[in-house]
């Protein structure tokens, strides 16, 4: 397929946290504990969030997203690389974002712009099982990087206009960047071949 990479070939956010973050992890931290991390961590995320004490679960959401370009990070440098790794990472990634779609963007933008997000999502999820089952199991390639990223900041900005209330410029920001991402996310889901 076109747009299969080389899983361990590094993207421009691994040569960052290379000379930055990953000196201070212990190398006995593997990948596969930080994705297990974000799962154990976005239960967390969606109580703050829904109960409003966004002073915690602002930070909790950004650390918890943060923690899926570090597992990649130390997979790809550290050589670590493991099928379940490949697999769950994106499973979690889907989690959170899935989970903060529903709490924030579908009270605060529309369930139909959230539904879009989720339904897109799904696709992808069901496509990876799809693969998973006859034995492939394809890393993320830049589209599906891009669409994180731009998924994350488009949630950030969300919860920045619902915490304080700066609607005039969070709100139309946060709409515009989750518009781009639901467009990297149909091209994600047509470059992983389905």
């Amino acid at each position: 397929m076109a747009f299969e990479r080389d899983p361990h070939k590094l993207f421009p956010h691994d040569h960052l946290l290379k000379h930055t973050v990953l000196h201070l992890i212990p190398n006995s931290v593997t990948p596969n504990a930080v994705t297990a991390l974000r799962f154990i961590l976005t239960p967390l995320v969606f109580w703050f969030l829904s109960i409003g004490d966004y002073a915690v679960g602002f930070p909790l959401f950004l650390f918890t997203a943060f923690t899926d370009a570090l597992d990649g990070t130390i997979a790809r440098v550290r050589n670590k690389i493991t099928p379940w790794g490949t697999f769950y990472d994106p499973v979690a990634d889907k989690i959170l974002i899935g989970g903060v779609v529903l709490l924030i963007v579908a009270t605060h933008i529309n369930w139909t712009f959230a539904l879009v997000i989720l339904g897109i999502e799904l696709l992808i999820v069901i496509g990876g099982y799809w693969r998973r089952s006859k034995g492939t199991v394809m890393s993320a390639n830049i589209f599906g990087k891009m669409k994180m990223l731009f998924q994350v900041v488009g949630v950030t900005l969300l919860l920045l206009a619902v915490w304080t209330g700066h609607t005039a410029f969070f709100l139309p920001a946060s709409i515009a960047v989750l518009l781009l991402a639901i467009g990297l996310a149909i091209v994600s889901l047509f470059t992983y071949g389905l």
